[in-house]
């Protein structure tokens, strides 16, 4: 595949200062044309894309993010998905029942409609090159710089605990993920844009340090762009954000019968007449999201049919949706789920394409910076 990424040389200001309203305003002009050059022209794209393996899939990332990568690959977008498992240590002591995440994880994943012969699905731990990229890519940021980083802030903030390296330098290990394979494409939602800016300075600094001193005559990694999500955000039962932690969430692996009784659990209010109202009744428009969401029709069309019939009626109409829309997802989950040896030849493959996309890179990158022994 041939990587079109830009050349213009990134600003050296930090990357928290880069995120200026005018700075959004281009990259969702931006993510409007790459929506135009992917109908026209898919194979010019790569997307890297991922989820940490701390718990299962729930409905929150079904309608967040599933659906849009298996939008993406249907279009023919080049679908890399990286299953981030050394992440699962940047803020927290141990990594828990790992294997069986990973492996729930691949479930939903194929489950949802990715395509395992399309789509490479891999893991950190199991590609060496990748990770090997974080030496020379913390010699282009300073520390400063990730201290700025108002994702990094966030996590440090919701986690909690004290400020570990592996979350310092959270940001490096994405731009890792992301230019170890040389993607171009990134699907990220408006507070992730510092995340792939730091990857863009990275890229740009390699570039002007390393390569333009080399006998490369090209660029050893693309500049990414953003194709900024357009997913709707929907609430947990509770109204506050879907977390497994919480309780809230509808998991993709659950029962019909453990949907009902979630939804049934739902918050709603005592107005007994159903309106769609988000600023004024947010979690029976929640509700009325996750039903639409399910393909109940428009939100406020099913308010109206509901009327006066009460929180009971709406619950029984979102349980409905959701279960006939995750049936087959269920269904081809608990075989997937019970084929352990097909989801490690999938992970297997994913890996080994991983691997030699990998060893590629890395040797460009001892090219570029005379490292070539």
């Amino acid at each position: 595949m041939t990587y079109n990424g830009g050349v213009v040389e990134a600003a050296e200001t930090s990357v928290a200062e880069s995120m200026t309203d005018a700075s959004l305003a281009r990259s969702k002009a931006r993510s409007a044309e790459i929506e135009a050059e992917i109908a026209e022209n898919p194979g010019r794209f790569r997307v890297l894309t991922g989820d940490r393996p701390t718990g299962n899939l729930h409905l929150g990332h079904y309608f967040g993010t599933l659906r849009n990568r298996v939008d993406i690959q249907a279009k023919g977008v080049d679908t890399w998905i990286v299953i981030a498992d050394y992440q699962v240590i940047t803020d927290r002591d141990g990594t828990g029942p790992l294997t069986e995440r990973v492996f729930s994880l691949l479930a939903d994943y194929l489950a949802c409609g990715i395509d395992p012969e399309a789509a490479t699905i891999f893991t950190h731990s199991a590609v060496p090159s990748l990770n090997q990229l974080m030496l020379p890519f913390l010699s282009l940021v300073t520390e400063s710089e990730l201290h700025r980083n108002p994702t990094v802030k966030s996590e440090l903030d919701a986690s909690g605990r004290v400020m570990s390296g592996l979350l310092l330098t959270y940001p490096v290990h994405q731009a890792a993920d992301i230019l170890f394979c040389r993607a171009n494409l990134v699907p990220v939602g408006q507070d992730q844009l510092p995340h792939l800016e730091q990857t863009r300075v990275i890229a740009d600094r390699f570039d002007k340090r390393y390569r333009r001193k080399s006998k490369l005559s090209r660029r050893v990694f693309p500049r990414p762009e953003a194709l900024l999500s357009n997913a709707s955000h929907v609430l947990g039962l509770d109204g506050e954000k879907m977390s497994k932690s919480r309780g809230n969430a509808i998991e993709l692996g659950m029962s019909a019968d453990e949907t009902a009784k979630l939804v049934k659990k739902a918050k709603t209010d005592s107005d007994r007449i159903i309106t769609y109202d988000p600023d004024n009744r947010p979690e029976v428009a929640n509700l009325l999201t996750l039903a639409s969401l399910a393909g109940a029709g428009d939100p406020s069309e099913i308010a109206e049919g509901i009327g006066d019939k009460g929180a009971g009626a709406l619950k029984a109409v979102v349980t409905d949706a959701l279960n006939a829309m995750l049936e087959p997802i269920r269904a081809r989950r608990a075989e997937l789920v019970a084929d352990r040896a097909y989801l490690a030849s999938v992970l297997a493959r994913g890996n080994e394409r991983a691997n030699a996309t990998g060893e590629e890179t890395l040797d460009l990158v001892r090219q570029a910076m005379n490292m070539s022994y």
